[in-house]
């Protein structure tokens, strides 16, 4: 008599929503595009100057943002005193709990330290922009440049522990072979670094400044991120299948079977080795040629900011649809509501929000490299060029909306 046992396996809600890949790449923008103007804010780097005003401007607003995304991940938000009240040393969220308001903190002030000179100049603008100027830079006393480079630099260090943590308290996860990998954490810093220099290229063309050396530099970071982020995935690739045992080999063997993730595969790979090109084609042009092909070199920015956004997409949602007690994969189709689409776009337009708060009532284009209002301007003329577009940009108080 032939016998034959059953085995039911449930199958659990996905635990994260698309809030959580809004706060991944929304803190990957704050803390990539931080480095990228610590060059001229904390080291005094004059030629840095138009990526700097850039990169502080993405990084104070998506930094305010992130934190909202988070929160809405929680599912009961107003249980986030939690963490506080029974902290766990032993939990990446919980330290991570601690590092990000800190970082929070420091990336405001440190933008307010910048600004403030450009404030000050502007407190007798007419209506509401004197106002707000008069009220944000707190008196007319000097600003000292040293209380700014150490805002900066401790700012830095913290913005070091956002990346530990928000590449650990995923790659933690022993439950998904897909996730629990040491190469998963460098590869979130990577795609952070690409989709933060184009976004810094899309600022520049939208902003108005459209200044060459923004896009020259912004593309030599991405040229670098890009080499960074093949080296990562190569030797990812090479560790799952060389290993026998490993949570590489047992997250390639996962989804072996799967059309959908070697489609995915494929299109990360050509997206990653045409953005590679197109840089270095860029980058190698005549000099007469590179003006005429830098005005278009924002499409490059958004092609980096969707393999940022992807990337995370791909590691937090798709990752959940591979049945962890079954064979197979689960279906996930993307909600209308707040938990889905609406969620994701309402995201995007806080940020928005944010951006153009501070374009009406913040004369960021006029920061210099921080410190007393009575910092010097570039020497030369192509050196105040570069740092400016032009003249009227290097004029502090002075608003220009392009």
């Amino acid at each position: 008599m032939n016998s034959a046992i059953e085995l039911l396996a449930p199958r659990y809600d996905i635990a994260w929503y698309p809030w959580a890949v809004q706060y991944f790449f929304m803190i990957a923008l704050s803390y990539a595009t931080l480095w990228l103007a610590s060059p001229a804010l904390i080291f005094g780097k004059p030629t840095w100057l138009p990526t700097a005003r850039l990169a502080l401007l993405a990084c104070l607003t998506t930094t305010l943002v992130a934190p909202v995304a988070l929160l809405a991940d929680l599912h009961q938000p107003l249980r986030f005193w939690h963490f506080y009240a029974y902290s766990n040393t032993h939990s990446w969220m919980s330290v991570g709990s601690l590092i990000l308001p800190l970082y929070v903190v420091g990336v405001i002030v440190m933008a307010w330290l910048a600004w403030r000179p450009a404030l000050q100049a502007n407190r007798q603008a007419p209506g509401i922009a004197g106002l707000v100027a008069r009220w944000l830079s707190l008196g007319d006393s000097p600003t000292p440049r040293a209380l700014l480079v150490t805002v900066g630099l401790g700012t830095l260090v913290l913005s070091t522990g956002i990346m530990l943590y928000t590449g650990a308290e995923v790659a933690i996860v022993k439950a998904r072979p897909l996730w629990h990998t040491v190469w998963l954490p460098p590869m979130f810093v990577a795609t952070g670094f690409i989709a933060a220099a184009g976004l810094l290229m899309v600022l520049n063309r939208v902003s108005g400044l459209r200044d060459g050396s923004v896009t020259r530099q912004m593309l030599k970071v991405m040229l670098g991120a890009c080499l960074m982020a093949g080296l990562v995935a190569a030797s990812w690739f090479l560790d799952g299948i060389n290993a026998t045992v490993g949570s590489v080999s047992a997250a390639i063997e996962s989804v072996r079977g799967s059309a959908e993730w070697r489609s995915t595969a494929l299109w990360g790979g050509f997206t990653g080795v045409a953005l590679l090109g197109s840089v270095l084609y860029l980058l190698t042009r005549p000099t007469a040629q590179r003006p005429a092909l830098y005005a278009w070199a924002w499409v490059l920015g958004l092609v980096a900011l969707h393999v940022g956004w992807m990337f995370r997409w791909v590691v937090l949602m798709d990752v959940q649809t591979v049945a962890r007690h079954s064979a197979g994969f689960h279906h996930y189709g993307i909600p209308a509501g707040s938990s889905g689409i609406l969620g994701i776009v309402g995201t995007f337009g806080l940020w928005l929000t944010a951006i153009l708060l501070v374009e009406l009532f913040v004369p960021w284009r006029q920061a210099r490299q921080g410190g007393i209002a009575t910092d010097p301007l570039p020497a030369s003329p192509a050196a105040a060029n570069r740092a400016g577009g032009n003249a009227a940009n290097n004029i502090e108080g002075t608003p220009r909306h392009g």
